[in-house]
């Protein structure tokens, strides 16, 4: 069953402070009239419900010490825009693909979705969007003693992506003459290419790092390639959700004007 986890106004300040810083089946949404979120369509009043797939680190894992039995970056940003709108975090581990598919938020399982989703037309389409939060890249990862140096030399060899995402996208435009094998989660994905089941995993840079940097690994992968694709991520509403998109805007703005983004932001990722 997917994971649930609820964190306080008061901890989530106390988080990041410290950094700077299964549902409901139908499709009926509450208004927020307890806590906080007065007037905003929320699957439960009082509670900012957010579904994510998990684990995906440096923006979301399992974290059994944190009081909300999450941590990552999106885990951090969607904290402080809970505590902004003076709601409590309830946090759902759920599948990607009906992350950017919008059936997690059609089966009112949640009011957002944070999930390192990259904002695209296609998902436009079907999805209401934040304003981008973080700008990533894609990239190429490969036993480091393969002697892959880049996506022109998996020809005849089988590349691992997360099924749904932007990297599946990216990999059946560009490389040529490869198995392209989908997997449900990086987690599927990574235990894969430790078995030697593929010889490469094409996806989100940050995630492809942290494999390499993975001590357990002791430098067993590399990330041999990085591509630029002006990818954003955003946080994923349904379409006619427009106020709690409009408000969770007006938060992520004022993290960045306390600084607080940044903080957060320097504290995952390298800044030089």
């Amino acid at each position: 069953m997917p994971l649930r986890a609820v964190i306080s106004v008061s901890s989530a300040a106390l988080l990041l402070a410290g950094l700077s810083a299964c549902g409901s089946s139908t499709d009926d949404s509450t208004t927020g009239e307890q806590a906080g979120g007065s007037g905003l369509q929320l699957v439960s009043a009082g509670d900012l419900t957010v579904c994510s797939d998990v684990p995906y680190p440096p923006f979301e894992d399992f974290d059994k010490a944190a009081p909300s039995g999450f941590k990552g970056f999106d885990i951090d940003v969607i904290s402080y825009v809970a505590e902004q709108l003076d709601l409590d975090l309830v946090v759902k581990d759920s599948d990607f693909d009906a992350l950017q598919s919008g059936l997690a938020l059609n089966a009112g399982q949640c009011d957002m979705v944070a999930s390192a989703l990259t904002i695209t037309d296609a998902r436009k389409e079907k999805l209401g969007f934040s304003d981008g939060y973080y700008d990533s890249q894609q990239s190429l990862l490969v036993r480091s003693d393969s002697g892959i140096t880049g996506i022109d030399g998996l020809a005849e060899k089988k590349v691992g992506v997360q099924k749904g995402s932007t990297g599946e996208i990216y990999a059946n435009e560009n490389v040529k003459d490869a198995d392209i094998v989908s997997f449900p989660s990086d987690a599927q994905m990574y235990a894969a290419i430790k078995a030697g089941q593929v010889d490469a995993l094409l996806q989100d840079l940050p995630v492809n790092l942290g494999h390499q940097e993975d001590p357990e690994q002791g430098g067993a992968f590399t990330v041999a390639e990085t591509y630029d694709t002006d990818e954003q991520y955003g946080f994923a509403f349904k379409k006619t959700n427009t106020s709690l998109i409009a408000e969770v805007d007006d938060a992520l703005q004022d993290m960045r004007s306390s600084g607080d983004y940044q903080t957060v932001y320097d504290s995952y990722f390298k800044t030089s």
